[in-house]
């Protein structure tokens, strides 16, 4: 039986590394190549939300949990409108889906995305390889071109570094966001509902009051909202507006390259900066902004507005080796003293050392490399994180972050 369903996922693809070596395995997905920065990530659940996380833009994703695919896909996973991802390799590719939320296959949905998938392959080697060398830029070819010739277009990729990739997966115009969290548990007809919000979202970005509704947490109740939040979309991931909506707040989502005069005259209560691809220092236009904005709203930034944070408030990022891709990094609060289990994507990192120590504390330490996941102003309503604390996928460990930012949103009301 097992080699009958592998029958269906038929022919050759190749990995090639710009150090020279290569991998051959099966294709699946679109039947195409795509190049990109070949990184690895250790989650062991919620590949469809790796996939469509904006943060991925340039970047092909190794997958180390060995058996992808077999829960299929759906709309409540999605992190974004498609995949980000440039290909996908993963040890054991599945063309069946058996789940109650599937809609459709992760064969279906990537080959109708154009995205190229490598199995079959040594995926420990791999990762193995990574860790040693770096992140490499790769090739991953299921159209049958030579090897020889995808090494040659591995070393013509730009590097990471110095790409600024946020303003290219960033959302056109603004747009108001309603929607809760997914109850998972709901009844079937609140279910259909939701479904039917997710795809109106789809169409358009503004959701109706009714739909939005549906797809709120507690039963479908409804939370009204306290406090007005401008989130600057670097490449943002729908479960972090979710939680900003299950937080009370009225969400509107602004292009990267909004200017910060633009923002202030919607008057509001916090502004929330998103994670997103590439390399920060590049993000000029975003570094300024947050430098007028700073001390005049409530600032919270994750991700890559953890980094820009660090660029505005006078310090350095850097490459890290291979980066953060999973969901299993231990932190330590250094506020509380507490480890928090974390979600990670990202390939840049704040220097500590060169943040002003009078203005800018550090928060949260990452007890793997010792990097910085977290730093404050010590006078100005500003914090950010370098972790995901939407999570998704990943562990709610980081979720009081939200509730951290609503504290500070508390005395910026409007009519305050």
């Amino acid at each position: 039986m097992e080699d009958t369903l592998t029958e269906v996922l038929a022919g050759c693809a190749t990995l090639a590394l710009e150090d020279g070596r290569a991998f051959n395995g099966r294709a699946a997905g679109a039947r195409t190549r795509r190049g990109g920065e070949v990184v690895f990530n250790t989650s062991i659940t919620g590949y469809q939300e790796v996939f469509t996380d904006p943060s991925y833009a340039g970047q092909i994703v190794c997958l180390t949990y060995p058996h992808i695919g077999n829960v299929g896909s759906n709309l409540e996973d999605e992190e974004s409108s498609k995949p980000f991802i440039e290909a996908l390799i993963v040890r054991d590719f599945s063309p069946l889906a058996s789940n109650w939320r599937s809609t459709e296959s992760a064969q279906q949905y990537l080959e109708q995305h154009g995205v190229p998938v490598i199995w079959d392959i040594d995926t420990r080697a791999l990762v193995r390889h990574l860790r040693s060398v770096g992140a490499l830029r790769g090739i991953v070819s299921t159209d049958g071109t030579p090897a020889e010739q995808l090494i040659a277009e591995a070393r013509a990729l730009p590097s990471m570094a110095g790409q600024e990739l946020a303003g290219r997966v960033s959302a056109a115009k603004s747009y108001g966001w309603t929607r809760g969290s997914v109850e998972l548990a709901m009844p079937l007809a609140a279910q259909a509902a939701a479904g039917a919000a997710s795809s109106a979202k789809r169409k358009s970005p503004i959701l109706s009051a009714a739909a939005a509704a549906q797809a709120r947490p507690n039963g479908g109740a409804s939370h009204e909202p306290r406090y007005r939040v401008v989130a600057y979309d670097f490449g943002i991931k729908q479960n972090i507006l979710r939680l900003l909506v299950d937080h009370n707040c009225d969400v509107i989502v602004v292009p990267a390259k909004t200017s910060a005069e633009d923002v202030l005259a919607l008057k509001p209560n916090g502004v929330f900066l998103s994670n997103g691809p590439g390399d920060p220092e590049p993000c000029t236009y975003a570094i300024e902004n947050i430098r007028k904005l700073a001390g005049r709203v409530p600032i919270f930034g994750i991700c890559l507005g953890h980094q820009l944070c660090g660029l505005a408030l006078g310090g350095r990022t850097f490459k890290l080796k291979f980066g953060h891709h999973g969901s299993n990094h231990p932190v330590k609060n250094l506020l509380t003293e507490k480890i928090e289990i974390t979600a990670q994507n990202h390939g840049f990192c704040v220097d500590p050392d060169s943040l002003p120590s009078s203005e800018v504390e550090i928060t949260h330490l990452n007890l793997n490399d010792h990097t910085n996941e977290g730093l404050r102003h010590r006078s100005l309503p500003l914090f950010s994180v370098q972790y995901h604390p939407e999570a998704s996928p990943g562990p709610h460990d980081a979720r009081y972050l939200f509730a951290d930012f609503v504290k500070l949103m508390e005395g910026n009301k409007p009519g305050k």
